[in-house]
């Protein structure tokens, strides 16, 4: 959201704090890539394996086996084992999943980005909407919704 606050154009997947940046910036100033949440729900049912996201991805296998190289590392291959262990045997974020997705809508920024108009439209308008996301409403929705207080009236 700070990001927004200043112009920032978000690429991400609808989770979290996405889906109300993408509804107050607009699905046009907002680079949206991922599996649904629909989607995960049903993937994690089948049963997910990463390891049929890198089968049939060469780019990302060489990615993986880029880092897991040390060439990132100043040589260690020991570094980011855990993270390579990570997503290949579990990737509880579906990372590999998505990782697709990703890569096509990186080419949408780019496109984006190489259109100074475009680029500079869609960040003054994700500033220009990002009312919403001030420090007095975040405040007041906290007060009644989270820590269930009222205002005080302080006599001078």
């Amino acid at each position: 959201m700070k990001f927004l606050l200043n112009g920032a154009l978000t690429i991400g997947t609808l989770d979290g704090a996405n889906v109300e940046i993408r509804e107050e910036a607009g699905a046009d100033n907002f680079f949206l890539f991922g599996l649904t949440a629909e989607e995960v729900e049903r993937v994690r049912r089948e049963g997910y394996r990463p390891a049929c996201s890198i089968e049939g991805n060469d780019e990302l296998r060489a990615v993986l086996e880029l880092i897991g190289s040390g060439h990132f590392s100043r040589g260690d291959t020991e570094v980011f084992r855990p993270l390579i262990e990570n997503l290949t045997q579990s990737d509880p974020f579906l990372v590999l999943a998505d990782y697709a997705a990703y890569v096509a809508c990186q080419e949408q920024v780019g496109s984006a980005w190489r259109d100074e108009d475009r680029w500079t439209r869609m960040s003054i308008l994700n500033t220009a909407r990002s009312g919403k996301f001030s420090s007095d409403r975040a405040i007041v929705e906290y007060c009644d919704e989270i820590w269930n207080v009222q205002p005080v009236t302080v006599k001078l």
